[in-house]
């Protein structure tokens, strides 16, 4: 009986795409090395990227002048390149919960956080509307 995996990050894969994989991991497009061990800046491994940035952008409809990035790491990651990236001063956050509180506390060594909103009265039940944001607080140009 196949065995089902309905948690957070890894998914079902289709047959195929395992051996497709499994094969490549052994010799890739017959070039003699493994996908593992090429680089991905060369030309045997470009139209793989190629494809996965087309596949990308048609699956979630990404309108044109948008570039797709592929990044390591996970949304932890995220909550410290973001503000490492953008924040110049300061930055409003919505407080939503578990999550929100992460990048929140990321943020905060990187600058001013501002938090905006919460919906910590109901044990964070609900996204929080009708608020005001001020333009100052969005200083990542």
């Amino acid at each position: 009986m196949k065995k089902y995996n309905f948690g957070a990050g890894p998914c079902i894969l289709p047959r195929e795409v395992i051996e497709k994989t499994a094969s490549a991991i052994l010799d890739f497009n017959g070039i003699g090395l493994s996908i593992a061990e090429i680089s991905h800046r060369s030309k045997d491994f470009q139209p793989v990227m190629d494809e996965a940035i087309a596949l990308v952008k048609e699956v979630l409809n990404v309108p044109e002048g948008y570039s797709v990035l592929f990044l390591g790491g996970g949304a932890s990651l995220e909550f410290c390149m973001i503000p490492f990236n953008f924040l110049v001063k300061k930055a409003g956050y919505l407080n939503t919960g578990v999550w929100a509180k992460k990048a929140m506390k990321e943020a905060k060594l990187f600058g001013e956080v501002v938090e905006v909103a919460s919906s910590a009265d109901d044990n964070f039940t609900y996204i929080p509307k009708n608020f005001e944001v001020q333009q100052t607080w969005i200083t990542c140009t």
